[in-house]
């Protein structure tokens, strides 16, 4: 019985499970927006929620907190300068998760999780870039 084990176990051992938990977080807090299956999206979702709370405050004990989670300076300044303030007048709800399709490959449940201010701008297509250079 697993009574009072919460959490996604996500089919790893337990380094190779916090070390996935720690690149999706960065890889959300970066881009933006990530596409992985639901249950990597439902198992990072409140880490990226915590580390957006961290980074509201601004110490540098939490700045000190957030890089020995990432350990990466480049993530913990866009969290703390770029994320964190596009955030200071919510009280959490800082991601949502949206369902894709299935994968191609085995079939597996695909998801987006993203910032809900995020605002999708489609890309252009090359074609049609090149047709309108050629034109000029």
């Amino acid at each position: 019985m697993r009574h009072l084990n919460a959490g996604f176990k996500l089919r790893r051992n337990p380094a190779h499970r916090k070390a996935l938990l720690r690149n999706l977080t960065a890889s959300v807090i970066e881009k933006n927006r990530v596409e992985t299956t639901i249950t990597k999206a439902k198992a990072v979702k409140p880490l990226v929620e915590k580390m957006i709370t961290l980074g509201k405050s601004g110490t540098l004990a939490d700045k000190r907190r957030a890089f020995a989670y990432f350990f990466n300076r480049k993530t913990v300044h866009h969290l703390f300068n770029e994320v964190a303030p596009r955030f200071m007048d919510r009280n959490g709800g800082y991601t949502r998760i949206l369902k894709g399709g299935f994968r191609k490959g085995d079939g597996a449940e695909m998801a987006i999780i993203e910032f809900v201010d995020y605002q999708f701008e489609a890309k252009a297509d090359k074609k049609k870039s090149k047709a309108k250079e050629k034109k000029t």
